[in-house]
């Protein structure tokens, strides 16, 4: 008798008297049906028999488990693996929406994982794109099975969001958990793909000499913390992200370095990777001085439990609600600073020295102090500007002798 070699394909067409006479082998093997295409019987070491349709997916196979063939019939296999096999026909694929149904929980057991497992080790901006899932996702849908949210759910969630842009970012970061769920077989769909955006214009929002100091001595009225962080992104003009993470230990001899790389849970990095150093001048050493918790190290604006602060957007949006002014952003702020360094005539150059806006070139590695002097010059000159608007008299600007 010819020895059957273990990778020789068992086929037959499957009777019940064959299901119940095949016997176990040192190893767990298939006997495919030749009447139901996918269809395969596996017998294991043990004895035990199940039913499984197999079939590719993107050239690789795919096992959905049908059941014990103990306790389901030859012709109930059949049915069950048919209608599998149709489902692959029509683009879908049964094995992993089985999968997903008993892994996917609720959208906030997801929308968890997604921060765990992903965005954390990933993302540098993970914390602000969990704050508007936070806010706008959860409420709604974090006890709803994540795979039964649908496209009107989407919809829905950002027609009862104000703003347009808010809406798109809360989209994105949305979008962002469904497409790694997607990828690990936790759901088998992404509800908002093809959901269209909010169409939206690239902000030009500044403050206009006029606004400056009424916003200045709005601040007043909001809590100390978020005022200052508020002042300071005026003041330097630097990522109001950034500002709101600034650590005690990366400020040394008036100077304030940001390096490129996050540290998780205690400094996200800059957003374009590159390491930033900015002089603080003195309107700003006086605001951290009044900060000052005496170790040298930690947030300097730290929220409540520690954290750095946050909803700084949120008090932008009541101070300009309080004046009855076109409303503007954190990053209003920083546009601000950038504007007035242009305005003042130190160039668009030194703009994006300043505000760090990657230029790219082996000669950013070279010139990183060369303009230390200049740098400092500029950002005294254009807090002096603010605060003498802010304060109600006019700074004298000296020119930069080279």
């Amino acid at each position: 008798m010819t020895k059957r070699s273990k990778h020789t394909a068992r086929k037959r067409r499957l009777t019940e008297l064959a299901v119940r006479k095949a016997r176990p082998e040192s190893a767990a093997y298939l006997i495919w049906d030749t009447l139901q295409h996918g269809l395969a019987l596996r017998i294991q070491p043990t004895g035990k028999r199940s039913w499984n349709a197999i079939y590719s997916r993107h050239g690789r196979p795919r096992w959905l488990y049908l059941g014990d063939a103990s306790a389901i019939a030859l012709s109930d296999a059949r049915r069950l693996a048919a209608k599998a096999m149709l489902a692959v026909a029509e683009g879908n694929d049964p094995a992993a929406e089985k999968k997903a149904e008993r892994s996917a929980g609720t959208f906030g057991d997801l929308a968890s994982k997604y921060v765990e497992l992903h965005a954390k080790r990933h993302n540098k901006s993970w914390a602000q794109a969990d704050a508007l899932v936070r806010r706008h996702a959860l409420p709604r849908w974090g006890k709803l099975q994540a795979a039964s949210i649908t496209r009107g759910d989407v919809k829905q969630m950002m027609s009862r969001i104000d703003s347009p842009s808010v809406a798109n970012q809360v989209l994105a970061a949305v979008s962002a958990i469904f497409s790694w769920g997607l990828k690990e077989e936790i759901v088998t769909a992404n509800p908002c793909k093809l959901v269209a955006r909010n169409e939206s214009k690239s902000r030009e929002r500044v403050l206009s000499e006029s606004e400056v100091p009424a916003l200045w001595k709005a601040l007043d009225d909001i809590d100390p913390v978020s005022a200052s962080a508020l002042r300071v992104i005026l003041l330097l003009g630097q990522r109001p992200g950034e500002c709101a993470n600034m650590r005690r230990e990366h400020i040394k001899d008036g100077w304030w370095t940001m390096p490129g790389e996050p540290v998780p849970g205690v400094w996200p990095g800059t957003k374009n990777g590159q390491s930033h150093r900015v002089w603080l001048p003195k309107p700003v050493q006086a605001l951290l001085n009044d900060r000052s918790a005496g170790n040298g190290i930690g947030f300097v604006f730290a929220g409540p439990r520690g954290g750095p602060v946050s909803h700084l957007d949120g008090a932008m949006r009541d101070i300009c609600t309080k004046l009855k002014i076109e409303r503007a952003t954190p990053h209003d702020l920083r546009r601000t600073h950038g504007s007035t360094i242009t305005a003042m005539g130190f160039g668009r150059d030194g703009m994006n020295r300043i505000q760090n806006h990657r230029e790219g070139g082996i000669a950013d590695v070279y010139d990183r102090h060369r303009y230390e002097a200049e740098t400092k010059h500029v950002m005294e000159s254009v807090a002096g500007k603010i605060i003498g608007l802010a304060e109600g008299f006019d700074a004298k600007v000296v020119p930069f002798a080279r």
